[in-house]
């Protein structure tokens, strides 16, 4: 039997428990967080109005706008793409298309004024399809990868992503190997230039791998060995044409005039080099020199009408390999003849 509640126990029982809400900490007043939003622009706005009256004074560009548009638009970029939380989408690979074209004004800055790069030639880059890109590798860092990315996106008709091979040596640094394949690139293994291929992607290959980036500065601009020539086989096999790329200028970025291989072996890296400024002064030694870069596209050289048993024709595939190579050296003794300095 339920005992029957007192009066006192039924008005307790009647009232509505008191709903507590946290505090509101202080808030700004309206027209002050206005202004705090639209400090930005106020900035930009006291910025031009100075950049015209240095321009006024001196007779020249003393404050470059667009230049610091760029840093803007990038910091806009960087926290817009934070705000986008787990929910965005990378291949396989692990690339990122849009997190990567949010660094291409950082590159394009690079590339259009610390290394002043002239490109020639991408036309001859396919606008759409599959495409083996093969060039010559150099520089101690792979920053003629990155310039010849940027080429591509920021020069053709038709801006394309190219997806570069790299050593496995570097895919296996824990923050590296996240950026790089973030930003698009692969391990440097004919299965994944396979994959790519058949997904009608540009594929960048540097046949010289580390032999080209770890080559001392007296024998720049000479090609090592194209290895077996496995970049030909795996065209063959994808139906893909063979684009050869002269590059030159990354070769005077680092100049590397020695090699302790004891450090190399006990860090894991293929090399450690020793340059005029590097380890010598830290950090700081790492800063590349703006050296004068040329970039060349040569022709295509096609492969598609040749049967698939030609990839095991080991003759051929050396002829080939031999062939692009040979290309893509005539190029660089061209351009280097163009160019009027290192610095030039």
């Amino acid at each position: 039997m339920i005992a029957e509640k007192t009066p006192v126990e039924r008005r307790r029982a009647s009232k509505k428990a008191a709903i507590v809400a946290p505090r509101q900490g202080f808030r700004l007043p309206k027209p002050i967080r206005r202004v705090q939003r639209q400090a930005p622009f106020y900035a930009l706005q006291a910025l031009g109005e100075i950049s015209t009256r240095l321009r006024r004074m001196t007779g020249r560009e003393v404050i470059d706008l667009n230049r610091i548009m760029e840093v803007v638009q990038f910091l806009y970029q960087q926290r817009e793409l934070v705000r986008r939380g787990p929910n965005y989408a990378v291949d396989d690979f692990g690339f990122d298309p849009q997190w990567t074209e949010s660094f291409l004004g950082a590159f394009k800055a690079i590339y259009r004024d610390y290394w002043r790069v002239e490109t020639t030639g991408v036309e001859n880059v396919p606008a759409s399809g599959r495409a083996l890109l093969v060039a010559n590798h150099a520089g101690v860092l792979p920053w003629d990868g990155t310039m010849i990315k940027t080429a591509v996106f920021s020069e053709h008709p038709h801006p394309r992503h190219v997806r570069a091979l790299v050593a496995s040596q570097f895919m296996g640094m824990p923050v590296m190997s996240w950026f790089l394949r973030r930003t698009g690139q692969a391990v440097g293994h004919p299965d994944d230039t396979r994959r790519l291929l058949e997904r009608d992607e540009l594929v960048l290959v540097f046949p010289e791998g580390t032999r080209g980036t770890g080559k001392s500065f007296k024998d720049r601009y000479r090609l090592r060995r194209f290895g077996r020539g496995g970049f030909v086989a795996t065209a063959i096999r994808a139906r893909a044409p063979i684009i050869p790329v002269s590059v030159i200028g990354s070769e005077e970025i680092y100049p590397m005039v020695g090699d302790l291989r004891p450090v190399a072996r006990l860090l894991g890296l293929p090399y450690f080099p020793v340059t005029p400024f590097w380890p010598w002064l830290g950090p700081l030694g790492m800063i590349p020199l703006p050296s004068k870069w040329r970039i060349q596209f040569h022709a295509p050289i096609e492969v598609a009408h040749l049967p698939l048993a030609a990839a095991e024709d080991q003759h051929l595939v050396m002829a080939l390999a031999d062939d692009v190579r040979d290309t893509i050296q005539q190029g660089i003794y061209d351009n280097l003849k163009l160019r009027r300095g290192v610095f030039l």
